[in-house]
């Protein structure tokens, strides 16, 4: 498997007992090789910081992702831009420490991601952060327009079809 686009590895025998830093920016052609990997029009801005210890049940990395992205309309491809200004809170474990048992999780549980090998990567964290906070069906202020030219009518013109409206007649009838 090939190192992500945007890898920024921090080694777990670095962490002490006390709580570290990290920030990090991708670059120009990361942000090129992000904007590729999840079919957006451009990444112009893809940071983080997070504060990471190392705690009894894995490394613990709380911070902030923020990036600005270009994005298609799902209906014109038309660019919308997008900000993303993630809060995150992230555990990481090593995949051989993790058996296949079912684990029951409480509702302040981290995210967990998990890593193989000596390191972490904060970069895929923020990339995959990154992608899963923006909506996934982006529509631009022509999309509405688009729709009704080729025929989509909204949910607000739906009419009851069918049985159902045979049924509306009759409950109408009764009120009369």
């Amino acid at each position: 498997m090939s190192a992500p686009e945007f890898s920024r590895p921090e080694r777990i025998d670095t962490f002490g007992t006390g709580e570290r830093t990290v920030s990090i920016a991708a670059n120009e052609a990361e942000r090129a090789a992000i904007a590729a990997r999840f079919g957006l029009l451009a990444v112009d801005r893809l940071e983080g910081e997070f504060k990471v210890r190392s705690e009894a049940a894995g490394i613990v990395a709380r911070g902030h992702v923020s990036a600005a992205v270009v994005q298609a309309c799902s209906v014109t491809d038309d660019p919308i831009p997008a900000k993303v200004e993630e809060d995150v809170a992230l555990r990481f474990i090593a995949d051989d420490a993790v058996d296949e048992e079912e684990i029951e999780l409480s509702e302040d549980a981290l995210d967990t991601m998990f890593y193989a090998g000596s390191a972490i990567d904060l970069g895929e964290a923020a990339a995959e952060t990154m992608a899963l906070a923006l909506d996934p069906f982006p529509r631009g202020p022509n999309a509405a327009a688009a729709l009704r030219a080729a025929g989509v009518i909204s949910e607000d013109e739906l009419k009851p079809l069918g049985a159902l409206a045979g049924l509306k007649g009759l409950l109408d009838q009764k009120k009369d």
